[in-house]
C-alpha cells in the first residue's frame, strides 16, 4: 500500500512539474513591444512668402498595415515580428514625418495635414512600397518611398519621385532594426523634399 501512494506521490509531481514548465515555456503570455520614430528635427523658420502645401494619404500595402514589424529573409521569404509593433501604421507615421520635413525646410509658407480645412497651392502624396528590415546580404533595412505633387487649382500632375533607400542596421535585435528604418526614412523624406525643392526653384511661376 505504502509503494502505491508513493508512486501516486510521485506521479502527481511529476505531472506538477510538466505543467509548470508548459506554463513558463509554451503557455506564458507575450508583451507586445511598441516603437514609434523619432522626433524630427524642427530646422529652420518657415518661409512666410512661400507657397502653402497640403500633404495627403500615404498609402501602404496590406501587408504593412497592422502595425508588425516586417522581415525579408532571401529574395522570396516575408515575415513579421508578431510582439513588435509600431504604435501607428507605418503610412501614418511617414505622412507625420513627411509634414515634418517640409516644414524644416523652410521653403514654404505653411505646410498642412490634409485633414484640415486650409487649402493650399500644392498637394502631395504618395505610397510606402517598402518599411522592413531586409537579410540579405547583411542586416540592413529598406524603405522605399513614391511621392506626387499636384496644383490644387488644376490637379495637373506636376512632379513625381520614387526613393528607395537601403540603411545597415548594428545588430539583428529588432531596437537596432527600428534605429535604422527610423535613420532609413529621415535620409529618404530628406531626398524626396530636396527633389520637391528643386522643382519648385525652376518652376517659380507656378508658386503662390
Amino acid at each position: 500500500m505504502k509503494r502505491l501512494e508513493v508512486a501516486v506521490n510521485t506521479m502527481r509531481t511529476g505531472l506538477s512539474v510538466a505543467l509548470l514548465g508548459l506554463i513558463l515555456t509554451g503557455c506564458a503570455p507575450h508583451r507586445i513591444r511598441y516603437y514609434q520614430l523619432s522626433a524630427f528635427p524642427s530646422g529652420g523658420a518657415v518661409t512666410s512668402a512661400g507657397p502653402t502645401v497640403v500633404v495627403g494619404r500615404i498609402a501602404t500595402a496590406q501587408a504593412l498595415q497592422d502595425g508588425r514589424i516586417r522581415y525579408h529573409e532571401g529574395p522570396n521569404e516575408v515575415g513579421a515580428y508578431e510582439y513588435h509593433r509600431w504604435t501607428d501604421p507605418p503610412g501614418v507615421m511617414v505622412r507625420e514625418a513627411l509634414v515634418h520635413a517640409l516644414r524644416a525646410s523652410g521653403k514654404f509658407g505653411a505646410v498642412q495635414d490634409a485633414t484640415s480645412s486650409v487649402s493650399g497651392d500644392y498637394s502631395v502624396r504618395g505610397k510606402l512600397l517598402e518599411f522592413a528590415e531586409v537579410d540579405n546580404p547583411g542586416i540592413q533595412t529598406r524603405v522605399s518611398l513614391e511621392l506626387e505633387m499636384r496644383e490644387v487649382k488644376t490637379g495637373k500632375l506636376i512632379w513625381n519621385k520614387l526613393v528607395t533607400h537601403d540603411e545597415p542596421a548594428a545588430a539583428k535585435e529588432v531596437t537596432d532594426v527600428v534605429k535604422s528604418l527610423d535613420q532609413n526614412l529621415q535620409t529618404v523624406l530628406k531626398d524626396s523634399v530636396t527633389g520637391i525643392e528643386a522643382y519648385l526653384a525652376a518652376h517659380p511661376a507656378q508658386g503662390n
